[in-house]
């Protein structure tokens, strides 16, 4: 298994998603209005943080993790309790993600199982979250992380 689909090789996962915004090979990911994204943080951000950050808490900010990092979506009322991604805030649904899947049980961060196609899936959604959101951490003690 490649460590990377989209290169074939290991590359920092706080960093790689910035880079993709210059590969002509992923402007269907691009914006439409361009987002002025901050340099990603490396904080460590425990699961229950995470999960506390579910979009139900207006004094705290909304995450969605995929593979490990952490994004801050709380400006999208789609991962907002009554959204229609509300099934992925405060989680790290990797699986759900790359599985096309909105139900609860598969919003799971375990995703090295899933067939390639669905890896394939799932890196296009990293990918377009990278390029929309800004990268606030890692989920301490991530196991589904690409590196």
């Amino acid at each position: 298994m490649s460590d990377n689909l989209d290169t074939g090789f290991r590359q920092d996962p706080l960093t790689t998603p910035r880079e993709y915004k210059d590969n002509p090979m992923d402007k269907q990911f691009t914006p439409r209005n361009p987002v002025e994204l901050d340099a990603p943080k490396h904080d460590l951000i425990s699961p229950e943080e995470l999960a506390a950050c579910d979009g139900t808490n207006p004094d705290k900010p909304t995450y969605v993790a995929i593979k490990g990092i952490v994004f801050d979506v709380s400006k999208n009322k789609a991962y907002q309790p009554g959204g229609s991604y509300a099934v992925f805030a405060g989680k790290d649904p990797s699986r759900a993600l790359g599985s096309s899947s909105l139900k609860p049980e598969d919003c799971v961060p375990d995703w090295h199982d899933l067939d390639d196609e669905k890896k394939t899936v799932l890196n296009d959604w990293f990918k377009f979250f990278s390029k929309r959101y800004n990268i606030v951490g890692q989920v301490a003690g991530a196991n589904n992380m690409d590196h």
